[in-house]
């Protein structure tokens, strides 16, 4: 509606810049934050683990759809070769193209479907995430999510964090089904859940800031509302003010009224409760707002009787 309101040109160019921007740093910040946390995963070493090695190899298993795997972050990659080595699986190639690393086997492998403890199901939402999650930093918003080639594996990883009240939803986008969080409290709860427990800290450390930057933001807004209030509030009652002495009523008002007409022109951005510690004697708020009350209301009277005669 905005840009349809505004004539110049230059000024929907500059918007639409300023969307783009934008969201290209959410999704730098995305792959950014998401880095941070794979990379902290990535140094687990749980290696000698052979019951665990293949229950995370799993979770990165079910999260591709080929026999083929692709990420920007080296120390992912090195993850995935060094379980795929762990279980006898030696026949992989990595590339490098660009950012990308891709790791590529023979043929795509199959584990059987085998989990047994907790500990193996932390394991294979770990290896789910190190596949396709990501995490945006909670600056901005909360959502963490990872990507599925089916249904059935999307609801499987949801059923194993719900387990541990970590609650998500799965839809379906371009053919894929996505698993994600938009709670920031559940967010950390998944993160601690894999493993990933200097990310919590530094989740919960920005979760901290954005909450009370938006405290700040909530009492200035309500504080400028306030403030806008009280300004026209006086302004109307300065016009009331003005027109009753113009028509040489002044003295009509009581000796109180008149002083806190007098205060008001003195004190135009004051609030009712500072023009009250003003008078002599002070008064309250309520007296305050009485007395202009009457004001406006005899200043009403005197123009209704002027419209009346003309």
């Amino acid at each position: 509606m905005k840009l349809l309101l505004n004539n110049n040109w230059n000024h929907v160019i500059f918007l639409i810049s300023k969307n783009i921007t934008v969201n290209k740093l959410e999704r730098i910040e995305m792959n950014s934050f998401s880095s941070e946390v794979k990379k902290e995963l990535s140094q687990i070493n749980n290696l000698s683990k052979k019951e665990l090695v293949r229950a995370e190899l799993f979770g990165y298993l079910i999260t591709s759809s080929s026999n083929s795997f692709t990420t920007q972050s080296e120390y992912n990659i090195n993850r995935f070769g060094k379980l795929l080595t762990n279980v006898g699986k030696n026949d992989f190639k990595i590339s490098v193209s660009g950012k990308n690393y891709t790791i590529k086997t023979k043929e795509r492998i199959r584990l059987d479907e085998n989990i047994n403890s907790t500990d193996e199901e932390k394991a294979l939402v770990r290896g789910a995430f190190m596949g396709t999650g990501t995490i945006t930093k909670p600056t901005r918003k909360y959502h963490l999510e990872i990507v599925f080639g089916d249904e059935k594996s999307a609801n499987y990883v949801k059923s194993i964090i719900q387990k541990q009240g970590i609650y998500s939803n799965v839809i379906c986008r371009e053919k894929k089904y996505v698993l994600y969080i938009e709670d920031g409290e559940k967010v950390s709860e998944f993160l601690a859940f894999i493993g990933a427990n200097k990310s919590v800290l530094n989740f919960e450390n920005e979760r901290v800031i954005k909450n009370v930057r938006n405290n700040v933001n909530r009492l200035v807004n309500c504080e400028t509302a306030n403030l806008n209030k009280t300004i026209l509030s006086s302004v109307k009652q300065i016009e009331d003010i003005k027109y009753i002495k113009q028509k040489r009523k002044f003295n009509n008002l009581t000796e109180k009224e008149q002083e806190i007409a007098n205060l008001r022109i003195k004190n135009p951005n004051a609030s009712l409760q500072n023009l009250g510690k003003l008078a002599n004697p002070e008064i309250s708020k309520s007296g305050v707002k009485h007395r202009l009350e009457n004001i406006q209301n005899y200043a009403n009277e005197l123009r209704e009787n002027n419209s009346n005669k003309g």
